[in-house]
């Protein structure tokens, strides 16, 4: 694992340090843990993001529910 910092504010500090001393875990298990359980919906975001402006330029093609099953052999 590699190293990095964050700054939290004196609130934010003092309950990360409360949950990691009622638990017995350290500070960054907690801030490891938060960030893993972010990252994903983060990533998720970004890349919608990206195709909503690639579709508002038309350069993204959307489908419909009936070309989706028309184009799978659902539309019987």
């Amino acid at each position: 694992m590699q190293p990095t910092s964050v700054r939290l504010s004196v609130d934010e500090n003092k309950r990360l340090s409360t949950l990691a001393e009622l638990t017995g875990r350290s500070k960054a298990f907690y801030i490891r843990q938060a960030i893993i359980e972010y990252i994903d919906d983060l990533e998720d975001i970004y890349l919608a993001e990206k195709i909503l402006d690639r579709v508002k330029k038309g350069k993204e093609r959307i489908h419909n529910l009936e070309e989706v099953e028309k184009e799978l052999g659902l539309d019987n």
